[in-house]
């Protein structure tokens, strides 16, 4: 039982621990490499959490394969059936919270594309009529390709070349598909509270890695910086909030945005930065792994002694 019992507070207590490296490590990488590794982080807290509670879920069924009955488990361990029943309730109320936000990342989707739908222009960009100053990176929809859409009077305020960083801003979103991404790390957020700590985080490194993108396309990082300020000012009457599925050149805390630009292009993940990485994914892995053994361990512990147990009692 102590195995079992360190195993699941170890299982629950890690993705807390394990957001807080994630995200002191994306501040130390590259944008493209941060948004990967907060990714990743929430991919593997997310999974380790839900299979800490399928296996308190399936404690007494596991008892059952040893011919245990049910009575003798709950002498054993007497909360056995109410903490399974209560896994059981807390993995039904993520399922029920996963489709209803996936049901609202689509809606919100759908409605984007009608206003789109309003727009005119070519290629990949549509400019939408309206007073409203607003530009965003629109995924695509049913069959049709992604697209840049910007307002007239977004247009309107800026001038040839900051409009030119916003268009390479919002493409970059669209060729990185940065919208997957963020819905990974936001779907992922419904199954441990720790991880919705990563989506804040998450979205600033997308947009510091379409602001890199834009000033590489436009090969000047001080006239990215201003182009991305000035957008900012002109929509600050119009917030949207940061994420999937909208990701927008206006969003997210601009000034230390626009304060990286005008330092020196990031490296990639180099020397002791490539260090730390590894040797902080590889603990995060290890820390994972060794939980998720201990677990196994402790239900295989506990269904073996209440087992001995048993037949000690029937030989008595």
């Amino acid at each position: 039982m102590t195995y079992f019992l360190a195993a699941v507070v170890l299982a629950l207590a890690l993705p807390w621990g394990g957001a807080a490296v994630a995200r002191r490590l994306a501040d130390r990488l590259a944008p493209r490499w941060a948004c990967w590794t907060l990714t990743c982080a929430a991919v593997l807290l997310a999974g380790g959490t839900i299979s800490v509670l399928v296996g308190l879920f399936h404690v007494p069924f596991l008892a059952s394969l040893e011919r245990l009955p049910l009575s003798r488990v709950l002498d054993e361990w007497p909360a056995a059936v109410p903490v399974a029943c209560a896994a059981g309730i807390v993995m039904l109320a993520q399922l029920v919270l996963l489709v209803r936000r996936w049901a609202r990342h689509r809606s919100l989707l759908g409605r984007a594309w009608l206003s789109a739908d309003e727009g005119t222009g070519e290629g990949d960009v549509l400019v939408v009529p309206g007073t409203d100053v607003d530009a965003f990176a629109l995924p695509g929809y049913r069959g049709r390709g992604g697209r840049v859409v910007v307002t007239s009077g977004m247009v309107r305020s800026l001038k040839a070349g900051e409009r030119e960083v916003l268009l390479a801003h919002e493409r970059a979103h669209l060729a990185g598909r940065h919208h997957l991404l963020s819905a990974v790390v936001d779907l992922a957020a419904v199954v441990h509270p720790a991880i919705g700590g990563l989506r804040e985080t998450l979205a600033f490194h997308l947009e510091r890695w379409a602001d890199e993108e834009a000033a590489a396309a436009v090969g000047d990082r001080r006239a990215t910086a201003a182009a991305i300020a000035r957008a900012a000012l002109a929509g600050a009457a119009h917030r949207r909030a940061a994420g999937y599925p909208l990701l927008s050149a206006t969003s997210g805390p601009v000034p230390r945005r626009v304060q990286a630009l005008l330092l020196p292009e990031p490296a990639g993940p180099r020397g002791g930065v490539r260090r730390a990485g590894v040797v902080a994914g590889a603990g995060t892995v290890l820390v994972t792994a060794v939980a998720a053994l201990a677990l196994a361990y402790g239900l295989h512990e506990y269904v073996e002694y209440a087992a001995r147990r048993l037949v000690g009692a029937s030989s008595g």
